[in-house]
């Protein structure tokens, strides 16, 4: 059951990583086939649970991610369940030729849960802010792509994530986050969620926008009287069709809100869907294709106006 009131001050925060290294500990409970790879950052990422817990599970490669991704498509192809953690910014892009021909190509059975995603990682700046990697992974067939919105989200998607046989990528996040959802709400791949239901303006969103689009959409239906639909775009890859094309057929204005560049990510996703079912205009918001640069959280995300109160003024401009 999600939370009532998005507006609530006294929100509960957890990082989307922690709910992943939670989760694994799950899912490496009930399965002795499931191995965990880092690359010098389980700290980070979260994966130093698992190597408590099972030490003979884990295997620390380094600052090595190329070899990590191909040690784990070795691993997959001979009968175990590896996953493979790093910064997204590597993940994705220095071991992106990996990943494409050792992984995905044979369809090897690896998960990439990549941490520490998009402007939100902060003062790292520009070279770690990695705004690219929802595109990349995505136009890698036979890809998964899972952006969980929140602790609870992020927790079982991995679990969901080792149910099924293929090579899957989920984006996680640095920062603490509104958790949204609670303990009962499960995580479906190829599966959007409903937030809110509103009138004829629909919000698609996905990861740490997810609350923000829904914080929004509660402003303007205090300053403009309008109830907006908010929609949770949790997987990219497979999209959930039935419920985007539903929702995009009745709505006068769809905005997609993405902490990504707006070039080939989520929204370039759903604007391809639509436009091959229905003539509609979507209006894409993310970073406008510049990098990221150094900052705390708070700065960056007002600076690229992704904050709640910034999408309203936005998003007045067309409604």
């Amino acid at each position: 059951m999600l939370i009532s009131d998005p507006m609530s001050e006294n929100l509960k925060k957890k990082a989307t990583r922690d709910g992943y290294g939670d989760g694994l500990l799950v899912a490496g409970e009930k399965d002795n086939k499931v191995v965990v790879l880092d690359a010098d950052l389980s700290g980070s990422t979260k994966t130093n649970g698992f190597k408590n817990k099972y030490p003979d599970r884990f295997i620390n490669f380094g600052v090595a991610e190329q070899n990590m991704m191909g040690q784990a498509a070795g691993m997959a192809l001979s009968g175990l369940k590896p996953v493979a953690s790093s910064f997204a910014m590597f993940a994705s892009g220095r071991a992106w030729e990996i990943v494409r021909n050792s992984i995905a190509y044979p369809k090897a059975n690896v998960k990439i849960c990549a941490t520490h995603a998009g402007i939100t990682l902060g003062e790292d700046g520009a070279s770690h802010q990695v705004i690219e990697d929802i595109a990349l992974m995505r136009v890698i067939p036979g890809m998964i792509v899972l952006v969980p919105a929140d602790y609870w989200q992020a927790y079982y998607a991995i679990i969901a994530a080792l149910e099924i046989d293929g090579p899957v990528y989920i984006r996680l996040g640095r920062p603490a986050v509104p958790m949204i959802y609670s303990q009962e709400d499960k995580f479906e791949i190829g599966k959007a969620s409903v937030v809110q239901e509103g009138g004829d303006i629909t919000f698609f969103a996905c990861g740490v926008m997810v609350y923000e689009a829904w914080k929004a959409a509660r402003i303007l239906q205090v300053d403009t009287g309008k109830k907006i639909n908010v929609i949770d775009v949790k997987s990219i890859k497979p999209l959930d069709e039935t419920v985007i094309l539903k929702y995009a057929e009745k709505s006068k204005h769809i905005f997609t809100f993405e902490e990504h560049n707006v070039l080939a990510g989520m929204g370039s996703a759903i604007t391809e869907l639509v436009s091959s079912k229905l003539l509609k205009k979507i209006i894409r918001i993310g970073i406008d294709d510049e990098f990221g640069q150094s900052g705390t959280i708070s700065a960056l995300m007002d600076h690229y106006e992704l904050t709640a109160e910034k999408l309203t003024k936005k998003i007045k401009q067309y409604i």
